[in-house]
């Protein structure tokens, strides 16, 4: 009845408004599509391959470890200061001289003569206060930077595997909308038959058709989503090729450490713990030697020195065939010490000794951080265990939920409206599920960080909160 009221007129501009907005709407779906299609010939990535694969290609972490390298040159330095040193000098190789002398109360003279002098000096330091410390702060440096190494390293691959897993997650929502797209399709066929057969509205044919809009444009957001993820994944891990990755997400593993032993161990391995302390020793060392510069310094020292010439100096007449050599060899033991330089040193000292005090602060402020950031790393961990298990339950109840809904509604005694709610239900119900599954893995990567303990492959019950359930997260 309602329908013979509504003039085919006023209803035609409407309709073709709705037919308009679906077909730009399947256009740019289309273009978005033809976008995001890559034709490139694709390389398969395992998460597995993530450590690999970072230690081999990125760039940032070449740089540093060319800044081991350095290093260990200047370790090699500073212990070649227990070696003699060796210096060779020549004054003219050779040397030639030429000129004469006048003098009225005397016979003028004449130089021509070729000359060499080389002088060889060899030198070894038997007492050097500056030289141990040194040395020690040197291999200290050296370690400090494998350290920063091994904790560039360990940051890049998580943030790689953060990168991986929201790139599998973006695959999951995309699937997601994807059902809820065929869900609105559905509806509107549901709608529009009932409208064509005189049982419904045309009030339920434009909401199903505004849903199926909104679904299409969420689909839309979330592949271009995918698309900006895998650049991201791309550019840390410097692939030029295109590569695919295993779509399906799935728990990586199982957290079977507790608490306490996970904060003990994090304590105990921390590398950023230990470069606070290798600062605070080479501060230490540093104060050492402005101390050791009022010490005195003895080293042994032997000079050969020789004379080589041909030719006449300071002669009357010049015989070019005359030559001569002499030679002087001295070994002595030498002594330096520097007794004041007006308290420069000691001022040093003292800034030094400051400084190593101040990494006592850091490192137990750090030693807070770490204490709390694996307390939460592991609390949310079987927070996100309980999400997981109750969103896996609230799917199989909305799902069922929709099918008595639709049900309902076939046979008219609920609305498109309801339907459609309990649509969008299901569709939050597994959004929270690949939120709480993505969640949980970057927990066990957080913690796989903090602590330097291994994830497992097996569950062991006795670590799963959840007691006394149908369900556990053993069995996901």
């Amino acid at each position: 009845m309602l329908r013979k009221l509504i003039h085919p007129i006023l209803v035609f501009p409407f309709c073709l408004y709705i037919n308009s907005q679906e077909a730009l709407l399947s256009k740019s779906n289309n273009n978005i599509e033809e976008i995001l299609q890559e034709n490139e010939k694709q390389i398969f990535l395992n998460y597995s391959e993530i450590d690999n694969t970072i230690i081999k290609n990125n760039q940032e972490l070449k740089a540093l470890e060319n800044l081991v390298n350095s290093t260990t040159f200047t370790l090699s330095s500073k212990i070649a200061q227990r070696y003699p040193s060796l210096d060779l000098q020549a004054s003219g190789l050779p040397k030639y001289v030429s000129g004469k002398n006048y003098s009225s109360n005397s016979n003028t003279t004449k130089t021509s003569q070729f000359s060499a002098n080389p002088s060889i000096n060899i030198k070894l330091d038997l007492i050097d206060p500056l030289r141990g410390p040194e040395i020690k702060i040197a291999r200290q440096n050296y370690s400090l930077a494998k350290n920063n190494y091994e904790i560039k390293k360990k940051d890049l691959i998580k943030e790689a595997k953060f990168r991986y897993h929201k790139l599998q997650k973006s695959y999951q929502d995309i699937i997601n909308k994807r059902l809820s797209l065929d869900l609105s399709i559905t509806s509107l066929k549901d709608a529009q038959s009932k409208f064509d057969a005189g049982i419904g509205t045309k009030f339920e044919v434009l909401e199903a058709e505004a849903q199926l809009s909104r679904d299409r444009q969420s689909l839309n957001e979330k592949k271009i989503q995918n698309q900006i993820n895998k650049i991201a994944l791309k550019e840390i891990l410097n692939i030029n090729r295109n590569f695919a990755i295993n779509q399906k997400q799935k728990l990586i593993g199982f957290w079977n450490h507790k608490l306490n032993k996970n904060i003990s161990e994090g304590l105990d391995k921390s590398l950023s713990l230990k470069n606070i302390s290798l600062k605070k020793s080479i501060k230490e060392n540093q104060a050492k030697n402005y101390l050791n510069a009022y010490k005195p310094n003895v080293y042994i020292s032997n000079t050969f020195t020789s004379s080589f010439s041909k030719g006449d100096s300071l002669s009357t007449e010049i015989n070019p065939e005359k030559s001569g050599s002499s030679y002087t060899n001295t070994v002595s033991l030498n002594f330096g010490w520097n007794i004041f330089d007006g308290g420069q040193n000691q001022n040093l000292y003292k800034s030094s000794k400051a400084d190593a005090i101040s990494e006592d602060y850091s490192y137990k402020n750090f030693e807070n951080v770490l204490r709390t950031n694996i307390s939460k790393a592991y609390l949310n961990l079987k927070l996100n265990e309980e999400k997981i298990l109750s969103s896996l339950k609230e799917i199989s109840s909305t799902e069922e939920s929709l099918r008595l809904a639709r049900l309902r509604y076939d046979v008219g005694i609920s609305t498109l409206k309801d339907v459609l709610v309990r649509q969008k239900e299901l569709s939050n119900a597994n959004s929270k599920s690949i939120d709480a599954i993505y969640n949980y893995n970057l927990n066990l990567d957080e913690l796989e960080r903090l602590t330097f303990l291994e994830i497992s492959n097996v569950c062991n019950e006795k670590d799963n909160t959840i007691k006394n359930d149908i369900q556990s997260i053993c069995n996901i």
